[in-house]
């Protein structure tokens, strides 16, 4: 006979939050907005119970946020890995608008870092022509 499958892991609220680095608050709010791709269980007292594909799904979100993808491209983008099979060609395209928007980010910063470079080479070189001071 069989072993039945193990019970999927039951993480808090609490463990979940230290897992991903947001905060219990931050939970909720995903949790409200639509953006986890499966339902929160709950215990018989009510309280939130978490697997480890739903910390590995919010790890994700994690990403896509810090990136700067707007909640509401990551409320679709859940939407559509709910929907599941047909969906990839959507979800391509969120991705693919989500990834031309950060490349655009890293040119900007780019350009910032290369001003910033050359202000710290000006003080550089004008530190470098000062005479040494008394005592020095």
């Amino acid at each position: 006979m069989e072993t039945p499958p193990a019970p999927a892991a039951s993480l808090t609220i609490g463990q979940v939050a230290e897992r991903t680095g947001l905060s219990v608050h931050a939970l909720r709010f995903y949790e409200r907005e639509g953006i986890l791709a499966a339902p929160v269980r709950h215990t018989s007292g009510g309280g939130r119970r978490y697997s480890e594909s739903d910390v590995e799904w919010l790890n994700l979100c994690v990403v896509l946020r810090a990136s700067g993808m707007p909640i509401p491209d990551i409320r679709r983008y859940t939407e559509l890995v709910r929907t599941g099979a047909g969906t990839e060609p959507d979800r391509l395209a969120l991705l693919r608008a989500h990834e031309t928007r950060v490349l655009g980010q890293l040119a900007e910063l780019k350009r910032s870092l290369d001003i910033v470079r050359y202000k710290v080479a000006v003080y550089e070189d004008y530190l470098e022509q000062q005479p040494a001071g008394p005592g020095l």
